[in-house]
């Protein structure tokens, strides 16, 4: 079993920071993926990873690049944000092409109920879009909203290396379920 994993947005990506600046999403993408990994790899399965470093990968290039590796899943990792001011919009979601395999639908029902249970963090449900890193993959692909970087609670959680490490193991669990 082969497995990508996507950090999300680069550490450059305009705007993708809290409101205050003091974490930009990459930092906890990155984190995660790197948790994620080991925790994967301690299970035996082979994982790549779609950023080298703080390089800011294209979205075309990861995509080509799973694709072209014949990887058998695709995982962004995000944290989410609405607007750019603090607010109370909270909690976790999971997103599948708009029209997602089966294999993603479960695989996206498995991480949803894992995270929402490990954090208790609010559950907004498996949901659809047309991202690119869904649509333009050719394995089961789902992209993971760890909680929003534009509430006070949920960022301070976000730049916390306890709860990266318990979306990691989260998201294992459920990758572990749906192999």
């Amino acid at each position: 079993m082969k497995i990508m994993l996507d950090a999300g947005h680069g550490p450059d990506t305009i705007g993708k920071r809290t409101p205050d600046g003091k974490m930009k999403e990459f930092e906890f993408n990155a984190a995660v993926v790197g948790f994620l990994k080991k925790e994967l790899e301690d299970c035996g399965l082979i994982v790549l990873v779609s950023h080298l470093g703080n390089l800011d990968v294209a979205l075309h290039e990861r995509t080509t690049l799973a694709n072209k590796l014949g990887v058998d899943v695709f995982i962004s990792i995000h944290a989410n944000a609405f607007g750019t001011t603090w607010n109370n919009t909270s909690g976790i979601e999971t997103f599948t092409y708009t029209r997602p395999s089966e294999q993603s639908k479960l695989l996206a029902k498995y991480i949803q109920d894992s995270l929402c249970s490990l954090s208790k963090g609010k559950n907004r449900g498996v949901k659809q879009a047309d991202f690119a890193v869904l649509r333009d993959t050719k394995m089961p692909a789902v992209l993971v909203e760890c909680g929003f970087m534009t509430n006070k609670i949920e960022a301070t959680l976000l730049q916390s290396r306890l709860y990266r490490i318990l979306c990691a193991k989260a998201i294992a669990f459920a990758i572990l379920r749906w192999i």
